[in-house]
This record gives C-alpha cells, structure tokens and sequence, in this order.
C-alpha cells in the first residue's frame, strides 16, 4: 500500500503528515554530490524518463533525503521511529500507458542495497490507469512489515515464486506479490502477472496500466539508514 498517486488519491491518508514539510531536511544528503537531491516531503524530479519521489506519506514519520545520479540510480537516507505504520515510499516512476492485452512485454530489472536493521521492504507499485488496482510486487522484506488483506496461496509467476494477498485500503483494491525468498537484484517478468489477475483469477479486466513505481515503503529506520537503487530497468513491447 504505498503511495505517489497523484499523491496517493485518498488525502485522508496522507493529511497527518503535512507537518512535516519544516523537519525534512534535517536527514543527511549522500557525502558525493548528485545530480539531484531534495529532503522535502514531497520533492520530485524527472530524469532520463523516469519520476523520482521522496514520498513522506505517514503519521509520525521523521526526516528523509532522496538523491539521484539518474531516474535508474538513486536512493535515500531515512530516520524514521521504531514505531508502527508506513512512513514514506521514495521511488521511481515509469509511465507505460498500455492496456494488458495490447502489452507483448514489461519486465523490469533492479538491483539494490538495503539495510539489514530497520522495518521495509522493497517493492514495485503498480496501477492502472483509473487509480482502481494497485499491484505490489515486494522483492524483499526486513523487520515488523506484512502486507493488507489475507492470503490467497502462493504462485511462481515472472521468474519467482510469490505469496499472494488481496484486499482494499477503501480507495482501491491491492494484489500484493510477497516473494518467498528475499532478493536484492533480479529481473520479474511482470506481464503473466497482470495477466494472472486478470485471466486466471478475474479480479480486474483488460485495464490500462499507467504508473509502475520501484522504491522502498520504510515503515522504521531508527538512526538513520540507507537505501539505494544501484540501477533499474524497465521495458515494454
């Protein structure tokens, strides 16, 4: 359940973090300087066709900086408390704009370091176009974190093997992809998924997939951490 809708459609959401605008830039930029970098709440820039985000989105978040030497190579450092609740979701946006039947491909690569402490997981946030369906893909996992709604069985789609979970946060319904194992670099073959949903199980139809967003949904960072996407790809036919 992560965010950056068009900030994250239901404002009900966010609106307890609004505060924080002031406290942001207090997290620490990366020591070499970057193309780009922001510690404010909602900063976001576009390079080489990619939307990059710093996403402070939760109740009782602390402070966090993005940086970018790319739309493909980027990250953040977070402190966020010990305390429970989705904090931020910092990512990179790619616009595909292609109905699932109209799609030959879309898999994506990535490649990533993550810390070993703390409460997060990396993941793909997908949506379609209407803001209705909102698919995870969760590569990897650390500390207090699971995903909305209940178990539907495992699955090995796109290259992986994955626990399923629906469920709706009452603005959307979320499929959420939970690999079996963690990962911090690999390729997911993300059309059989969509066409998973769409075919095999019937929980949406030939919808539009518009934002397919790659970061990290922090829910604890305590002290201050670091996460960085070493390189990203995406593709669609």
């Amino acid at each position: 359940m992560a965010t950056t809708l068009p900030s994250r459609i239901a404002t009900a959401l966010i609106a307890p973090a609004l505060a924080l605008g002031a406290t942001a830039g207090l997290a620490a930029a990366p020591a070499s300087a970057a193309v780009w970098s922001s510690c404010d709440q909602w900063g976001s820039t576009t390079l080489n066709g990619y939307t990059l985000y710093n996403d402070i989105w939760g109740s009782g978040a602390g402070t966090q900086c993005i940086w970018a030497d790319s739309g493909t190579n980027w990250g953040v450092n977070a402190n966020h408390p010990n305390t429970g609740g989705i904090k931020a979701y910092p990512n990179a946006k790619k616009v595909i704009n292609k109905s699932i039947t109209s799609l030959s491909s879309l898999t994506s690569g990535y490649n990533v370091s993550v810390p070993s402490s703390g409460a997060y997981n990396t993941s793909y946030d997908i949506w379609d176009t209407g803001y209705k369906y909102e698919i995870m893909l969760w590569v990897n996992k650390t500390g207090a974190v699971g995903p909305l709604g209940s178990s539907q069985g495992t699955v090995s789609l796109g290259g992986s093997t994955w626990t399923v979970y629906k469920g709706n946060n009452g603005s959307n319904d979320v499929f959420s992809f939970v690999r079996s194992s963690n990962s911090s670099s690999g390729t997911v073959n993300i059309l059989p998924i969509l066409k998973w949903i769409k075919d095999t199980k019937g929980w949406f139809g030939n919808v539009t997939i518009g934002d397919l967003q790659f970061g990290f949904e922090i829910t604890s960072s305590s002290g201050g951490l670091n996460f960085t996407v070493n390189s990203e790809s995406v593709s669609s036919g």
